[in-house]
């Protein structure tokens, strides 16, 4: 059985999306550092690494993008 549409659709989807993603889609910036939100240590934030992939050289905790750890504050 074949379909007999002739695929003429317009293609307007209901999607809501539009989110702004995390900190509300902006990013800090390549500078400032990066804190350990358990021993406070700092260490300059390297561009193209995000803080929370980097290990505190101090007690090996996450680190934590210093302007977010402090955002509340």
């Amino acid at each position: 059985m074949n379909g007999k549409g002739n695929g003429l659709g317009n293609g307007r989807g209901l999607g809501k999306g539009g989110g702004k993603g995390r900190n509300n889609g902006g990013g800090f910036g390549p500078n400032g550092a990066c804190e350990c939100p358990k021993c406070h240590t700092k260490v300059a934030h390297k561009r193209g690494i995000p803080c929370t992939e980097i290990k505190c050289p101090n007690c090996g905790n996450k680190m934590v993008r210093e302007d977010l750890l402090h955002k509340n504050k």
